[in-house]
């Protein structure tokens, strides 16, 4: 059964430009209105072209967002006609020893990832942007320090077997809003930014823009 949004901006719904599940999720379980319009940007060319650049590793979570939000208002002003009000962009960036890590392609990758960061503390970065009819408005960088326990082989060839594919779905193979439970011993840093959106400070400025309650029928009534 479809639950229907809690909260709404006066011109319309939030578009998410992200083909994210557990991003949706978030987004739907807290009441807001919007609908998903996953775009493809080349996030390692930009990377690596930002790292070359010497832009701190903190920026280019900022602009990877930035660039998601773009494309995704380029094509829906040029394939549909239309000009959204808002869109918001994501990223995610994994640093640990100034190394970033990105989603593993294969097992083999996965596994060294895992290897790579048992019992050390490494840093999340999520980067979300804001654009107003096509323009950015605002943004938000969240940080977390998440430590991860000491593992041997037996446990990295259960957990990423439990996985499957879901395993390939970002760095290190998080699936923290499930087993990924079990690869921290400490976590400092916001829940919701962990998942993949900073939802209270998201929040805070959606509502400045005029979210709000939608009306009941009841209220509507003469």
């Amino acid at each position: 059964m479809t639950i229907p949004p809690f909260v709404t901006l006066p011109v319309g719904d939030v578009i998410l430009a992200s083909a994210s599940t557990t991003r949706a999720k978030l987004l739907r379980d807290a009441g807001v209105s919007f609908f998903q319009y996953p775009v493809i940007i080349d996030e390692e060319a930009a990377r690596i072209s930002s790292i070359a650049d010497g832009i701190p590793v903190s920026e280019i979570a900022v602009i990877l967002a930035e660039m998601k939000a773009a494309a995704a208002y380029q094509r829906l002003v040029i394939e549909q006609m239309v000009t959204p009000a808002y869109i918001l962009g994501c990223d995610q960036i994994l640093v640990c020893d100034e190394n970033i890590f990105r989603k593993p392609e294969d097992i083999e990758e996965a596994k060294s990832q895992l290897f790579a960061l048992s019992g050390k503390t490494h840093q999340l970065l999520t980067g979300i942007v804001l654009f107003q009819y096509g323009e950015r408005i605002w943004h938000h960088l969240s940080v977390a320090n998440m430590t991860m326990r000491h593992f041997n082989q037996d446990f990295i060839d259960g957990y990423l077997s439990r996985l499957g594919d879901a395993a390939f779905l970002s760095p290190a193979s998080y699936q923290i809003e499930s087993i990924g439970v079990h690869l921290f011993s400490e976590i400092k840093g916001c829940h919701y930014s962990i998942a993949g959106i900073p939802l209270l400070e998201l929040m805070a400025i959606l509502r400045e823009h005029g979210l709000a309650p939608v009306e009941s029928k009841s209220q509507n009534k003469v």
